[in-house]
């Protein structure tokens, strides 16, 4: 078997041990990259609190990434807060050591700031809603459970 041949019988070899799907597949797009991400916890430079972003693809073929806002308020150190930068409107909570449940505030009482939200206005922790604007719901992953460092 000549050089060429065994380096591109290597190559294939290769090729097909990489490609085979994995089960966290339905969280890749389809360019191999991760449909939903968070960044590391940044200081707000003149506001007392702390935020992240998550980054996510409404679907498969959307190029690029949206993204929301995670916010924590060490005055509210229970939660983290999810914020629509596109609405300009808070829209849910988890606690954070949330054990994968999160809570989901009715459109009714979505609002730009979080003092304009009583703490009745939250339901109970349930499931993680999907994504925002997925149209395949695949569920929104919650945010690592570790707090910003002061």
């Amino acid at each position: 078997m000549s050089y060429r041949a065994v380096l591109l019988s290597s190559m294939l070899a290769a090729f097909a041990v990489v490609s085979v799907p994995s089960p966290a597949a339905a969280q890749m797009s389809s360019y191999g990259s991760p449909r939903q991400y968070y960044s590391s916890w940044n200081k707000h430079p003149s506001k007392p609190y702390h935020y992240r972003r998550l980054y996510y693809k409404p679907e498969n073929s959307y190029v690029g990434y949206k993204h929301h806002y995670v916010i924590y308020y060490p005055s509210r150190p229970k939660h983290c807060y999810f914020f629509n930068p596109y609405k300009k409107q808070f829209w849910g909570r988890c606690a954070i050591q949330h054990g994968g449940k999160y809570s989901l505030l009715p459109p009714e009482v979505r609002r730009p700031t979080i003092e304009e939200i009583p703490e009745t206005a939250f339901p109970a922790p349930l499931e993680p809603p999907p994504l925002p604007e997925s149209l395949d719901r695949l569920r929104l992953d919650l945010p690592p459970d570790d707090l910003p460092l002061t």
